[in-house]
């Protein structure tokens, strides 16, 4: 059986919900699947059942399905660095930073790790949906395009374009990507996945037609768009969630950091119809907020800086501000973050906001773990990825709700505590439900529009 590769004719084309739509509809008729990413970058991300960290996208969708989660199904990860530097992470383990140019000189001795990764799947799968990166066809770097190019061209894989017609200029993206793309690999096109439409299909009918006929692609589908807000693979992704407010009771504040890390940590709380989520960018936005949040950063002293110099502080050290801090925004109320082995950061010692007692130290080795905690009384199935080390994974002071641990808003008890001591109307919800049943409807809305037949069919030829 054949592998899949999903390109997108732009970025931001929906790739990865139709990675794991396809990916759980596949599962769902008997075939052995999984995701796959050779190359991702993004910093929200999780850690695997293998100990590894991956991008959230192939996590979530091997979780949607029941598998485990494992380094291999995102070999290679980028985060965050400094100036124009990338933080690495090679088979779910951080191996420090890499400039740019290095990154791009050196990509052939990331080639193996790729390969090795996908033969792994291989080995345990019938098909494997390998996710791809931006465009596929950015001339200038094709020779070092692992997520798309290399996998495709190393292991034969059937190729889906996926366009977005919301941006505009769909036929001109789909034609230019696949008269771009090397022969062979364009010879392995199955057809175009229109995406994101809204208002009357009909009206496309002569889109179709013009795409069939005179591109020669197979239209496999015309999606209309529906919110999907779970998954989330980077910040831009997730500040164009969809939220329903007319029985919303307490307004959480989630501050926009320039690092923002792990903000899956709030799809909990997008779903909450009784929470009205709002990213927040200046502190004049934090007197309509019963609860503000620090997020998780990816570089947690210049993020601690920009909350300073943009007036935050007061605000955040104020003992009145219901604050909850996770992870890099923890590692922020401390008197004093030490960095000794300038892990992320030049300035070897920083001061906090305070409003806990003593250091947060960055060590060499990442912390990366999963498992059950109780948290403010709440057990909680988290995970951790921090440098940064404390006397106390969690602390809880007058209005302060401080852990290092991610995940936390997805315990429907945690959420009781926190919010119904707030308001006590407050009565909550199952997140486990809503999660199952969103997952269920997002699916069959891409199999009511998407040929999977045709799909499957093409995968064993």
């Amino acid at each position: 059986m054949n592998s899949l590769s999903i390109f997108g004719t732009s970025s931001d084309a929906g790739k990865s919900t139709l990675s794991f739509a396809i990916t759980y509809l596949l599962h769902h008729r008997g075939i052995r699947v999984a995701p796959f990413k050779a190359q991702n970058v993004s910093n929200n991300s999780k850690v695997c059942d293998d100990g590894g960290e991956i991008a959230i996208p192939q996590h979530f969708a091997a979780e949607a399905i029941r598998i485990k989660t494992s380094h291999f199904m995102n070999p290679v990860l980028l985060k965050s660095g400094s100036k124009n530097s990338a933080h690495m992470i090679i088979n779910g383990e951080s191996v420090g930073e890499k400039d740019v140019w290095s990154y791009y000189r050196d990509i052939d001795t990331l080639k193996p790790h790729a390969k090795r990764a996908f033969k792994k799947l291989l080995k345990e799968y019938d098909c494997i949906v390998a996710e791809g990166a931006g465009s596929p066809v950015e001339l200038n770097l094709m020779s070092k395009d692992l997520s798309n190019i290399y996998i495709a061209d190393e292991f034969n894989t059937k190729i889906i374009l996926v366009a977005d017609i919301e941006r505009g200029g769909v036929f001109a993206s789909i034609y230019g990507v696949y008269n771009l793309l090397p022969k062979k690999l364009k010879n392995s096109v199955i057809g175009v996945i229109v995406n994101k439409f809204r208002g009357d299909l009909s009206l496309f009918d002569e889109g179709v037609q013009i795409i069939e006929e005179r591109f020669g692609i197979k239209v496999l589908g015309v999606v209309p768009f529906k919110p999907f807000n779970l998954g989330f693979e980077d910040s831009a992704s997730i500040m164009n969630y969809v939220q329903e407010l007319s029985k919303s009771i307490i307004k959480v504040g989630v501050i926009k950091l320039p690092h923002i890390s792990n903000f899956t940590d709030f799809e909990p709380l997008v779903a909450d119809s009784e929470i009205e989520l709002s990213f927040i960018s200046s502190p004049s936005e934090i007197a309509s907020c019963q609860v503000v949040v620090i997020p998780g950063s990816k570089r947690v002293v210049e993020d601690l800086l920009w909350l300073r110099e943009h007036g935050f502080e007061e605000k955040l050290s104020s003992k009145e501000q219901t604050v909850v801090a996770i992870c890099g925004g923890y590692e922020m109320m401390f008197e004093r973050i030490l960095d000794p082995w300038h892990v992320e950061s030049e300035a070897e010692e920083t001061k906090g906001f305070g409003r806990i007692k003593g250091d947060v130290v960055f060590e060499k080795k990442k912390r990366v773990k999963k498992g059950t905690y109780n948290l403010f009384g709440a057990i909680v199935d988290g995970y951790e990825i921090h440098n940064g080390v404390a006397k106390k994974r969690t602390k809880k002071k007058k209005n302060l709700y401080g852990t290092f641990v991610h995940g936390l808003f997805d315990s429907d008890a945690l959420r009781y505590t926190l919010f119904n001591a707030i308001d006590k109307r407050y009565s909550g919800y199952n997140f486990g439900e809503y999660k199952a049943k969103s997952i269920e409807e997002f699916t069959r809305h891409i199999e009511e529009h998407v040929d999977i037949n045709f799909i499957q069919r093409a995968l064993h030829e």
